[in-house]
């Protein structure tokens, strides 16, 4: 199959699968699509061996790197520090967090309860130039930005290099502005994806912005898990596809056991946007996290990257104790996915799901054909 999306990463199928696992990411690209690895939670030393191995595996074949890129942080346009953003928590916030993991006895009483401040460092400019230095110090095929504009200045470093560049967006003029900015690639991703959504279905956003933005390549996001839905994407306009949450219930995710159990058990009704993960509306398994921060007695959620510093600290415990067989931590466990996750079923391998999506996809243009056949 030929789009623009294959001519322009150099794959057989119109699929990037985005994943902060590179065993996924290695298991896509070895078959005949894209993977995508998202580096936000690594170190520069961390996103470097993840490449270096990424290059072993893949033998040539390619593959790109996601970054975050907020136009909009708490303590940014102040230049704070880390450890000085993380004294910006009130400390009601942090008393009503170990509150909660003492009431559902993941911490006990004279345990302490800590912010993690890295939640900070991934977002501050130095560190975010050094994951890029990075990625182009190896053989990445696409870098794409998430959450902003990229500057002038990646922009311009990403095509002396002959690297493509995408972006993200959830609205028809945030992928002007992009277009504006010279990315290669629009990623129009709609209200259903999982992680930070807006309020525009894939349906209704994706033939409006490549309309909006026409030559330049989009692909549709949100809502996508299985051949049926490319097909769905390529007829509205689409490139391709980028996917993100069927890849959390394969073999290879970096999912938890008790968060792929809530996955299988879940409808998609069971997802729900919040601000109360990290501070921006991100849509992800409702928990009793939620329901405890979405209460009347809760203090709210905090801006980005505030409200990680709290929550990045808390499921880390909340996933320790879950995965010794609490049944109160397994209550509050929860993990960013799209409303696909009422059809992901039981875990597969990672290649195994892509082969099925070329196969459902075939089968859906093939019952368009005989459509258009009868008629």
């Amino acid at each position: 199959m030929r789009t623009a999306l294959t001519d322009m990463l150099g794959v057989d199928f119109p699929l990037v699968a985005f994943s902060h696992c590179r065993d996924v990411v290695a298991a896509v690209t070895n078959s005949g699509g894209f993977g995508m690895l998202g580096a936000v939670r690594f170190t520069p030393d961390q996103l470097d061996e993840e490449l270096s191995w990424l290059d072993a595996v893949t033998h040539g074949r390619p593959y790109g790197v996601d970054v975050l890129i907020p136009t909009q942080l708490a303590g940014r346009d102040e230049g704070l520090s880390a450890d000085e953003t993380a004294a910006r928590v009130p400390a009601e916030h942090v008393e009503f967090a170990r509150d909660l993991l003492l009431r559902y006895g993941v911490i006990g009483n004279g345990d302490d309860f800590q912010l993690r401040p890295a939640a900070a460092v991934q977002y501050e400019e130095e560190n975010v130039k050094a994951l890029l230095d990075v990625a182009f110090s190896h053989p990445v095929k696409l870098v794409a930005s998430a959450l902003g504009v990229p500057s002038p200045e990646l922009v311009a470093r990403a095509k002396s290099g002959g690297v493509p560049i995408a972006a993200l967006v959830g609205k028809v003029e945030h992928a002007r502005r992009q277009a504006a900015a010279g990315v290669d690639l629009i990623v129009a991703q709609g209200h259903e994806a999982g992680g930070h959504t807006g309020e525009i279905t894939t349906m209704v956003l994706t033939p409006q912005v490549t309309d909006a933005v026409a030559p330049i390549p989009v692909l549709a996001a949100g809502g996508i898990a299985d051949g049926r839905q490319i097909a769905a994407a390529i007829a509205l306009g689409a490139a391709g596809v980028w996917t993100g949450s069927v890849w959390l219930m394969t073999e290879e995710s970096e999912t938890d056991a008790a968060v792929r159990e809530k996955f299988a058990a879940a409808s998609s009704a069971d997802t729900m946007r919040s601000r109360v993960r990290t501070g921006k509306l991100a849509r992800q398994l409702r928990s009793s996290w939620h329901d405890e921060w979405e209460s009347a007695g809760s203090p709210g959620a905090l801006p980005m990257p505030l409200m990680e510093m709290i929550s990045d600290s808390a499921f880390q415990k909340i996933g320790q104790a879950a995965a010794a067989g609490s049944p109160e931590a397994y209550s509050l466990q929860s993990y960013f996915v799209g409303q696909v996750v009422g059809m992901l079923g039981s875990v597969r391998p990672a290649a195994e799901v892509v082969y099925a999506m070329i196969e459902s996809y075939i089968e859906a243009v093939a019952r368009l054909t005989e459509i258009s056949a009868d008629n």
